[in-house]
Formats: structure tokens, C-alpha cells, sequence
């Protein structure tokens, strides 16, 4: 395969075989390569707390996966006069998520909502996955402390606690003979 060289140097090949590999490298990089999406949450004004944390999990979890986020403010009413709400929740989500992303777009108003938009920061994953894989080298070397065994006192055998509720199969059950005691009846 050297057209300059006198004479000229040529391979003779399969051309079905040529294509065959050719669209299997094709197939090879599209499975390799990872699509970014982009992912929108939304959130109302007056969102309650619980709500907060599960919708910010997600938007964190959406971001570890390396879409982007579209994060939408939605006013109704009277909220609209008070865009300064929806702003703070804004600015609370891109503090909770600020190790693992950036803000790609800055908080502005469109019509009746409030967007922005995140998109995951790799240099700051870069270094949270350093740290878990130095965090998870350290605690697969630990040892863990052995079951306790059998205890000896008095010249009676006494066997730890796991043990002995699972050797006593009528625990629980409603004949009544061996219920346990409460803590008023102690």
C-alpha cells in the first residue's frame, strides 16, 4: 500500500471481509459512545421540604450519569410577582449539586417559568471518584471483629444473643407459653 513507490505496492484483499470489519468497528464505537441527554426537573415556589431533597437526588443522580440538567421553576398566579422565590430554590439546587456540576446557563424567566441549566462539572467527578475508590481501598482492608462466641461464667455456658433467639423456635407465636416480657411487666 505504497502508491509513491516505483512500481507502485498494492495489497489484494477481501473487499466483503474489508467491509464486514469496517462496520464492525462502526458498531463497536457507536456501543462505546455514551449519548448526552438532556434531563429536565421541575419544581414549584412553594415546594415542601421532602419534595426538595428526593427532586435534588434525582437532578445529582441525572448529573452522575453525565446529562445535562434543565431545572424549571413553574409559577402560577401570583407567584409570578415574586420571582425572587423561585431564584433561591434555583440557587439551592445549584449549591447541593455544586460537586458534581456547573451551571451551564444562569437562572432567567420565560413566560411563567424560571429555568436553568446544569451540566455535569467532569473535573469535580474526576476527584469524588478518586476519593471513593480511596475511601473503598481502606475499608476493604479492614477486618471485621469475629461473632462472639460462647461465654463461660460461673461454670454455666452462656451463648451470645443471636444465638439463643434463634435456638428458641416458639418465640413470637401465639400459644401464649413463652411470650416475652414487656418492658412494664419488667
Amino acid at each position: 500500500m505504497a502508491p509513491q513507490a516505483n512500481p507502485p505496492v498494492c495489497r489484494i484483499m477481501d473487499y466483503g471481509k474489508f467491509k464486514f470489519d469496517a462496520a464492525q468497528k462502526a458498531k463497536e464505537s457507536r456501543r462505546k459512545s455514551t449519548s448526552v441527554g438532556i434531563k429536565e426537573m421541575k419544581y414549584r415556589p412553594k415546594i415542601g421540604p421532602g419534595d426538595f431533597e428526593t427532586k435534588t437526588r434525582q437532578v445529582g443522580r441525572f448529573l452522575g450519569e453525565g446529562h445535562k440538567v434543565k431545572v424549571t421553576i413553574m409559577f402560577r398566579g401570583r407567584e409570578m410577582s415574586h420571582p425572587e422565590l423561585g431564584k433561591r430554590i434555583l440557587d439551592r439546587v445549584a449549591e447541593e449539586v455544586g460537586a458534581v456540576a456547573k451551571v451551564e446557563s444562569a437562572p432567567k424567566v420565560d413566560g411563567r417559568n424560571m429555568i436553568m441549566v446544569l451540566a455535569p462539572d467532569r473535573r469535580s467527578q474526576a476527584v469524588a471518584a478518586k476519593a471513593k475508590e480511596t475511601s473503598g481501598e481502606e475499608h476493604n482492608g479492614a477486618v471485621e471483629a469475629p461473632a462472639p462466641a460462647a461465654e463461660v461464667t460461673n461454670g454455666a455456658v452462656e451463648a451470645p444473643m443471636a444465638a439463643t433467639a434463634a435456638a428458641e423456635p416458639n418465640i413470637g407465636t401465639d400459644d401464649g407459653a413463652s411470650a416475652p416480657a414487656t418492658v412494664a411487666e419488667q
